[in-house]
């Protein structure tokens, strides 16, 4: 664990490495699905595409500061904007996790790959077999980060009273790193599905995604996130890992790969992934190591100009540094596989009446459980001298907001209410206007 109530520790706790990954699909200017090919540079690594043809990813690189991941991802979201804003037929960026009116499978076009990567088309055509595309359709984003190397360097200090100099880093201390990743993989598969409760941004759908006859008629899901929830993005079976050690998390991976469950380590739809520098490839995890941790289960919040708040950006690193300074808690299989189903109960739109269970067997209402965790969280940072506590308490204040007061702060909330007469034609409507702003 982190070693935060040492002096020299709190002043580089909050000293670390953000990325982040954005899901958006291009649609038409009456609201379909895009059926052009990629407008963009395929050699562009900051712009891709994921499973469809028109779902655009973009990429940031690692940055210091939340501040500047987010400043990369506005800008790429403008270069998008008046790409789009340019073609022929003019296009927009779907700023909802959830897909505008769907025709049928047909409608979502796989992602076309060709050549030495042609094996990447094939891959969602077994994706889109298995799990149908519907499900596929789904966007959301992915908070990357890892702890700096002086934080984790002065930690090892701490602990071993061995001093690793930057660049003469031994196996031991990659060890080292990769168990404090794993332990907090392990806390926040049991504490993570607090990013559910208060990034969810998806209560509403067209009903065509149930009945292509009920397009233009909005639906209300029953969910805050429903890509987070049972209807959403999971694998027909709830994986259990083991987190004693990198080659044991890797296997225990592979090991649903062998017996048939996953054609590769990328079906494993997992809200959190440890992932090495480079290629993210098991033996790559093997043999060089964990490089930093990936929160997935956040959805695109249409409400914020950039598909996310940035006071969420911060809060998830807020919850990690928090999650690395408390005590290991190990989850057996049971636990595992309750703290997974807790992941998609936060993710209902009833937080007073929907419960979190622990692996104790208390059990708490969403609402509380995610007020609770909150109180602990400031708890822990108000004993910590980081220089930052103001900036701190307003991040939690922020939080705190969503649950007390879910009407005017929580975004599941807000547009349950403010896209309840025309969901497709609002949110159609707001991204235009967004795509315009940016051009």
């Amino acid at each position: 664990m982190l070693h935060a109530e040492n002096e020299h520790i709190a002043k580089l706790l909050l000293s670390g490495n953000f990325g982040l990954e954005r899901e958006t699909l291009r649609v038409t200017e009456d609201g379909r699905l895009s059926h052009t090919a990629h407008p963009f540079d395929v050699e562009d690594s900051h712009i891709v595409r994921d499973f469809c043809e028109n779902q655009v990813e973009i990429n940031t690189s690692i940055h210091p500061t939340a501040g500047q991941a987010m400043s990369e991802l506005a800008e790429h979201h403008r270069r998008i904007a008046r790409t789009l804003a340019q073609m022929p037929s003019k296009e927009t960026l779907w700023m909802s996790s959830n897909p505008p009116q769907i025709l049928g499978e047909d409608d979502i076009p796989v992602a076309q790959f060709y050549g030495d990567s042609s094996n990447k088309t094939a891959y969602r055509h077994y994706l889109s077999n298995k799990y149908g595309r519907y499900k596929m359709a789904f966007s959301g984003i992915h908070f990357n980060y890892s702890f700096s190397g002086d934080l984790l360097r002065l930690n090892y200090e701490i602990e071993t009273g061995i001093n690793i100099k930057k660049g003469f880093e031994t196996p031991d201390y990659q060890k080292y790193c990769d168990k404090i990743y794993l332990n907090l993989a392990e806390n926040c598969l049991r504490y993570g599905w607090v990013v559910v409760t208060l990034t969810a941004a998806s209560p509403l759908l067209d009903g065509s995604y149930y009945d292509s006859k009920r397009h233009g008629i909005t639906v209300f899901s029953g969910m805050s996130s429903l890509r987070c929830s049972e209807l959403g993005y999971w694998n027909f079976f709830v994986p259990t890992l083991d987190y004693s050690n990198i080659e044991r998390y890797a296997d225990s991976i592979e090991h649903y790969v062998k017996n048939g469950l996953i054609s590769a380590p990328s079906e494993l739809y997992y809200p959190i992934r440890l992932k090495p520098r480079g290629k993210n490839k098991l033996e790559t995890l093997r043999t060089s190591g964990i490089n930093h941790i990936e929160l997935r289960p956040i959805d695109l919040n249409p409400l914020a100009e950039y598909g996310i708040d940035d006071r969420d950006v911060k809060f998830m690193q807020l919850l990690l540094v928090y999650l690395a300074g408390i005590n290991h808690e190990p989850l057996d299989a049971k636990g595992q596989v309750q703290s997974i189903q807790n992941y998609k109960s936060a993710a209902h739109f009833d937080t007073n009446n929907t419960k979190i269970m622990y692996p104790n067997g208390r059990t708490l209402s969403v609402a509380d459980a995610t007020a609770e965790l909150l109180n602990s969280i400031e708890w822990f940072f108000s004993h910590i001298a980081t220089g930052q506590t103001e900036r701190i308490n307003e991040i939690l204040a922020y939080q705190r907001k969503k649950i007390e007061e879910p009407d005017y702060y929580n975004y599941a909330h807000i547009i349950s209410r403010e896209y309840a007469d025309g969901f497709a034609d609002k949110v159609l409507a707001e991204s235009i206007k967004n795509r315009n702003k940016n051009v």
